[in-house]
């Protein structure tokens, strides 16, 4: 599967918005959203899409993966499909693992016992939207804490020109598709200046209008 054709499925779902006023996790400004929220409740489609990932770390030779560990809420999906289709493309056991917040909001840890699938285990990391990085920068590091060998990280899209040195350098970064969006600050948004209406169906756009008041 091609980028033209992951971003046609994307397309087909609703999940790439263009021609709006998004407010960014960042607190950027920008005209264009990938919403994966679109993407989740057509499990086909979804499953399909893990398949893809699934294929670039089967060889064994090279990855020989034990399990997929994900951010929750939305790397649930991904993490289950995805080890899914390593376990049946390569007659593995693969375990499918996801981290939470810890109540400090920030960092994740592994709750549920799941932290005792970690140690000394080959684990791919997987998130959907790669934009400033740091959810998946911090699975990797408590993974990393807990004795898993990560080998490598695989995203829906790489929106945000991440590279490996952003999320704690995994061997390997691997993205379906890689798309680069304006992104602008505050100050400087001319959608802004233009007095283009926020939108608060996506991102981060009801919070910010909350914050001002409006």
């Amino acid at each position: 599967m091609d980028e033209k054709e992951v971003l046609q499925i994307l397309n087909n779902v609703g999940a790439v918005i263009t021609n709006s006023h998004i407010v960014y996790t960042s607190g950027k400004h920008g005209s264009a959203y990938v919403n994966k929220d679109a993407v989740y409740p057509h499990a086909e489609i979804t499953s399909q899409l893990c398949r893809a990932i699934a294929e670039h770390f089967s060889d064994e030779n090279l990855y020989g993966i034990d399990a997929v560990v994900a951010p929750a809420i939305g790397g649930v999906n991904l993490c289950t499909w995805t080890a899914y289709w390593l376990e049946k493309l390569t007659n593995r056991k693969t375990l499918a693992l996801y981290a939470e917040k810890a109540e400090d909001g920030e960092t994740f840890v592994f709750k549920r016992g799941y932290d005792k699938f970690i140690p000394s285990r080959r684990i791919l990391v997987v998130e959907d939207i790669l934009i400033t990085g740091g959810s998946a920068k911090k699975v990797i590091e408590v993974t990393r804490a807990l004795g898993g060998n990560v080998l490598g990280l695989g995203v829906l899209c790489n929106r945000g020109g991440i590279t490996p040195q952003d999320v704690a350098d995994p061997p390997e970064l691997f993205a379906l598709v890689n798309v680069q969006l304006d992104a602008w600050d505050e100050a400087d948004c001319p959608l802004c200046a233009q007095n283009v209406p926020i939108n608060t169906d996506v991102g981060k756009g009801r919070e910010y209008l909350a914050k001002k008041g409006k």
